[in-house]
This record gives C-alpha cells, structure tokens and sequence, in this order.
C-alpha cells in the first residue's frame, strides 16, 4: 500500500486548516511514472496550470513537496482582486502602450477563471461578492478616482466611488475618507478552493502526489523531474514553487524575495456584530503601502490581516502585531478573543509584476504576484496551457517583462527592501 504525506507533513494551524472540506492525503512518489506534463508545486499555480492542461486533454503529475495549498494559495487572505500588483499606469509608463494594452486584456481575468472553476466543478468554498478599496487620507481617495478611471479605460465597468458617508454603510468605521467598490471583486475559503481544484484535476484524470518534493530536474526529451524516492519523465514541466522554491531555479530566485504576511480571526460574532462590521458582506483592503485587509468567514469570525514580514514570526507575536490593527479600525472590538494566528509567504518582485518563463524549450514557470496571487496565479495556470498547447503569444507578453535583481543581492535585499517599507508606512501615516 502507499505510503501518506499525512504522516510526517501536515497544514499550518489556521482557521482555513480548522475548516477545511475532507482532505484526504495523496500518495508520496516512490515510483517512475511518465506524463505529458509534470507541474511541481499544488498551490494556485500549479493547480491551475494542471486543471487548464487536463481540461485540454493532456496527462497530468503534479508534485507537491508538502500538502495541496500548504503555502500562500491555502494561507492567504481569500480576497479576490483584481489586475496586477502595479497597475496598467504603471505598464504604460514603463514599458508603453502596446505592452499594456496586452496585458490590460488579461487584468481581470484570473477572477473569472476562478467563478468558473467553482461554477464547472461545484467547489463548496464559500463564493462572496464584492470587494472595496477603502481610502485612509484625501490623497488615497483620489488615487481611487484614477483607479476607476484607469479599470474603466481597461473595459472593468462595474465599480463604483462612495464617499466619507456611503462607506460607513459598508464598514462599520468611521476610519476611511472613502471607497471604491468593485462588485466583481469577492472572497472565498483559499483553502478549500485549492482542494475543489485538486478534486477537479483528479476527476479528469490526474495524479497528484504529496510529500513528494522534487530534487533535480534533467532537461531533455523527455525532461526527467526527481524526488527521493521516485522520478517523473515528462514532454514538459511546469515550475510553479514560488516563495516555497528553493534550488530548482536558481537564476530566477535571484530575482525575488519570499515575504509573510500575517493574519488573524476571531472568535465567532453574533449576527448582530456581523452586520455592524460589514453588513454587505464585502472583504475590504486599504490603500496603504504597507495594507490592512479583512472579511468575516462562513461561521461568522472577523478574519483581519496586514503588513510585511521580512523574518519569520510565532503566532504570540503575530497576535501582537495585528490585533491593533484591528482596533485601529474597529475599536469596539477590544474585548472580542482572538482564536487563530498565522503567517504565510509570497513571492516579491523588484518591479511588482509577475515573473513568467521558459527554461530551455520544455520548462515553464511562473512566480512572483507580490501580493495579488489569488487572481494572477489563475491566469497563469491558462496562459501555461496555452503555450504548452502551442499557443504562446500570450504567454509570451508576460515573459518578456523584464525581470530584475534585489539592489544588494541575497545578502542585503531584505533590508533595502524593509528599509523602503518604512518610507512608504512613514508616508501613509502622514497622508502624504
């Protein structure tokens, strides 16, 4: 019989692990095995690429060093949001209007590959509508007008601005100049989104192995992807590790930075503080650098989230940190107990926008949303598809993005770059 990842690997604590829907553990690799296509990594990623691959009829392996969703994909707020970390401005000034118009095409796509994935393949991950985007100071308020200008220009039509005193119907602060709602925006159980994906790929016929982490991959035909127990032969393989790669590439870990964000959740509310906190039911982010982001679970809890962390950090201390948080923005909240804590990686960018690629003519790879995974990790899985399908051009725009090193490299790119967060936390502070 073979042997489970469960008896030695196991998802953080989290209310997302608590909660999760039947996860059943995979079998590790002990074994050779050939495919058409071998994805490393069941995150976001990885899953998506494998769903979009076996959706095409492709033979699908996916390896996953730990458990499905163990790192951001099933840690992560579960805010579905739109575009990408720098936005379509940002494109058209760096790199020009045709670049931007390309990718302006994809900015709203990962969300709705995520509907439709929950839509084809029934996935129980409590589905929400409605995201805001709420402004702390004058100055972040009109960043928001040009955001809806800009999305707008881009083809998204369905938001809308509220004002000082719309937004206090929505949140229950009096902390924000006002918002920006988007109504195709929403939130979801991450989790258990990246389980239904997994079920999904299995019923069309894919392999998912757990505890299986990859060790070295030998380009050539077919590429041969190694674990310490078995080894996979495959036409093509996807690399799709982000912040929790290490060694497969080194060239393109050179040019990211792995960093946490931490989050906490409440005991769960009464009906009567849910619709106080947020009677609609929209997840919220601020517009600080250095962002808050919060929603309320299926069962009712305040899950709240925010900052950076370039080091690791014990649940005791992420309680500390984000706790105040909270109660800068809902200080009624003071006596409410905190039941879980956590933290999770993702993957910075110098740039801010993703890193995509081949690796000789057989290896993909996909990384580096710097904070907006949930959507763009969604889009990578199709746009992977496609080009292994033959079908490259859109692939091709994001590969062609220029991807730069840390100033400082490994050595000093955490602390060039925490030095920069405080100018930028310093700024929203004073509302400049």
């Amino acid at each position: 019989m073979p042997n489970r990842s469960d008896s030695h690997i196991s998802h953080p604590r989290s209310w997302y692990a608590a909660s999760a829907h039947g996860h059943h553990p995979r079998s590790i690799l002990e074994e050779s095995v050939e495919t058409d296509v071998c994805v490393i990594g069941a995150g976001y990623t990885g899953l998506s690429s494998a769903l979009h691959l076996a959706e095409r009829g492709f033979r699908v392996v996916v390896l996953e060093a730990s458990r499905i969703g163990f790192g951001a994909s099933g840690r992560n707020g579960g805010q579905i949001v739109h575009s990408f970390s720098r936005d379509m401005d940002f494109i058209e000034q760096h790199y020009g209007p045709l670049k931007a118009r390309a990718m302006g095409g994809m900015a709203f796509e990962g969300g709705k590959i995520i509907r439709r994935i929950i839509s084809q393949y029934a996935i129980d991950c409590d589905l929400a509508d409605g995201g805001i985007f709420a402004a702390c100071n004058g100055r972040q308020m009109h960043e928001l007008e040009e955001k809806q200008a800009l999305w707008e220009r881009y083809g998204h039509q369905q938001l809308q601005l509220l004002d000082h005193k719309e937004v206090t119907q929505y949140i229950g602060s009096n902390r924000y100049n006002g918002a920006l709602l988007d109504h195709t925006g929403g939130h979801i159980h991450p989790l258990n989104l990246a389980l239904g994906e997994a079920a999904a790929i299995e019923k069309l016929g894919g392999v998912i192995y757990e505890g299986s982490a990859v060790t070295r991959i030998d380009d050539g035909s077919p590429v041969t992807v190694h674990t310490a127990k078995g080894q996979v032969k495959a036409r093509f393989v996807v690399v799709a590790g982000n912040a929790y790669l290490t060694g497969l590439l080194p060239e393109q870990q050179q040019k990211s930075m792995p960093c946490g964000t931490q989050i906490i959740t409440t005991e769960p509310l009464s009906e009567e503080v849910q619709k106080r906190l947020l009677p609609h039911n929209h997840c919220v982010e601020d517009c600080n650098y250095l962002l808050d982001y919060y929603r309320l679970t299926s069962d009712g809890r305040l899950l709240y989230g925010g900052g950076v962390n370039y080091g690791a950090r014990e649940p005791e201390e992420i309680e500390k940190l984000i706790r105040p948080k909270m109660l800068t923005t809902f200080p009624w909240l003071a006596n409410v107990r905190i039941d879980y804590s956590w933290t999770g990686n993702f993957l910075l960018t110098l740039m801010r926008l993703p890193q995509f690629g081949r690796v000789g003519s057989h290896i993909y790879y996909a990384q580096g949303y710097s904070g907006h995974g949930v959507t763009s990790s969604h889009l990578a899985g199709n746009l992977i598809a496609d080009a292994v399908q033959g079908h490259a051009e859109r692939f091709d725009v994001m590969a062609t993005l220029p991807q730069h090193p840390f100033p400082g490299g490994r050595l000093l790119r955490v602390p060039y770059t925490a030095m920069a967060a405080v100018w930028y936390d310093m700024r929203d502070r004073l509302g400049l």
